[in-house]
C-alpha cells in the first residue's frame, strides 16, 4: 500500500511540474509583440470618430487611439502601430488566428463572444445603445410604423439578432435586408431600397455625417439594446491581456486625476501627492505586474492624452459629430467609466 501511494504521490508531482513547464514555456503575445517592435490591430476604418482613414491615409478615432495609447505603453511610440481593415464577418478570426494582437472595432461585449468564441474583453472604452435611421418625410416616428418595412442591417452583428429580437417581441413584421460589408448597407438606404437601416447610434450618427444632406435623416428614439464596445485579444493569454487592460483603465484614471497630456510630464518629476507618483510611476512598481514599464501611464498620457482628451478629439463638440458624453461620462460624474484602483 505505501508502495502504491508514494508512486500516486511522485506521478501527481510530476505532472504538475510538466504543466508548470509548458505554461512558462508559452510566450505571451505581449512577449512576441515587443520583440516585433508594433502592434497589430484590427479596426473598422470605415466609421469617422472611431476608425477612419482619411484622404492623407492617416487613420483617426478613438478605437484607433486605443491601439496608440498601447504602443505608446510599449515603445513609448503612438506610431508604432500597424492598423488592419476588417469588416464584421472577418474580425474574430482575426484575433483567433493571431493575424491581429488586440482588436479595436467598436465590438459589442457579449456573453457568448467573452465564452465562446475565443476572445478576452478589455475594459468598455464607448457605452452606446443600438437605434434605427429613417428619413425625415418618411412617415416613420417609432418602430411601430416600421411594420411591414424594410430594414437595412449589417450581418454577424449584434444589431441583427437585436432587432429581430426587438421586433418579434412587438410583434412586428418586417423584411431585413442584411449586408456583409457596411459600406453596401448604407449605401442600399440612401438609394432608398430599404426604410430604414439599424446600427449602434453612434454609428448611425457618423454614418449620417458624411451623407450628402445628413438633416434629412433622423435618428428614431426608440433604444433598441445596450451595447458595450470594448477591445477584445485572443483568449488565453492573461499577460496581454492585462496590458491591454489597464492601458485602458490609465486612460480613464487620468482624467479622474486631472491629469492630462499638458501637464503629465510636471506631474511626474514634482508631484508630492503619493497617489499621483504610485500612477506615474515614480514610486512603486506597478507596471511591471502588467508587463509594463514602470512609467507606462506617463507614456500613455503625454502622447495620447486621457480618455476625455481623446473623446473631445475625435467625438466631442469641436467635431462633425458633436456627440454628447452621457454614459461615458466618468462614474463620478453621473457616468459609467470606472477605473479600479492603481495600487
Amino acid at each position: 500500500m505505501r508502495q502504491w501511494h508514494s508512486f500516486i504521490v511522485t506521478t501527481v508531482l510530476m505532472g504538475l511540474s510538466l504543466a508548470g513547464c509548458s505554461q512558462q514555456q508559452r510566450q505571451s503575445q505581449l512577449d512576441t509583440i515587443i520583440s516585433r517592435g508594433n502592434v497589430v490591430c484590427g479596426v473598422s476604418g470605415e466609421l469617422p470618430g472611431f476608425s477612419f482613414v482619411g484622404q492623407d491615409g492617416k487613420y483617426s478615432g478613438l478605437d484607433v487611439d486605443v491601439c496608440r495609447a498601447i504602443a505608446a505603453a510599449l515603445f513609448d511610440n503612438p506610431e508604432a502601430v500597424e492598423f488592419r481593415n476588417l469588416n464584421a464577418k472577418e474580425r474574430f478570426t482575426a484575433v483567433q488566428t493571431g493575424e491581429v494582437d488586440v482588436l479595436s472595432r467598436n465590438t459589442t461585449w457579449t456573453m457568448s463572444r467573452d465564452t465562446s468564441v475565443g476572445l478576452e474583453f478589455a475594459p468598455t472604452v464607448f457605452y452606446d445603445g443600438q437605434g434605427v435611421m429613417v428619413k425625415q418625410n418618411g412617415g416613420i416616428k417609432s418602430l411601430t410604423d416600421l411594420k411591414g418595412r424594410s430594414i437595412c442591417t449589417q450581418t454577424g452583428t449584434t444589431n441583427e439578432q437585436n432587432l429581430a429580437d426587438e421586433m418579434r417581441k412587438r410583434n412586428i413584421n418586417y423584411t431585413p435586408v442584411v449586408f456583409e460589408d457596411v459600406n453596401i448597407v448604407f449605401a442600399t438606404y440612401q438609394e432608398g431600397r430599404c426604410d430604414a437601416v439599424t446600427s449602434d447610434r453612434s454609428q448611425l450618427l457618423s454614418r449620417r455625417s458624411a451623407l450628402p444632406k445628413p438633416e434629412e435623416h433622423v435618428i428614431l428614439t426608440d433604444v433598441v439594446s445596450k451595447e458595450p464596445l470594448a477591445p477584445a485579444v485572443a483568449a488565453g493569454d492573461a499577460k496581454w491581456n492585462d496590458a491591454v487592460r489597464w492601458t485602458i483603465y490609465t486612460l480613464i484614471n487620468a482624467e479622474e486625476m486631472g491629469i492630462n497630456s499638458k501637464n503629465v510630464t510636471q506631474l511626474a518629476s514634482s508631484s508630492k501627492d503619493p497617489g499621483v507618483r504610485r500612477f506615474l510611476g515614480a514610486e512603486g512598481n506597478l507596471g511591471e505586474g502588467a508587463g509594463l514599464p514602470n512609467d507606462f501611464t506617463v507614456r500613455i498620457i503625454k502622447h495620447v492624452g486621457n480618455y476625455g482628451e481623446i473623446y473631445d478629439r475625435n467625438l466631442g463638440p469641436k467635431t462633425k459629430l458633436n456627440l454628447p458624453r452621457g454614459q461615458n461620462q466618468l462614474w463620478n460624474q453621473g457616468g459609467l467609466l470606472y477605473a479600479p484602483p492603481f495600487r
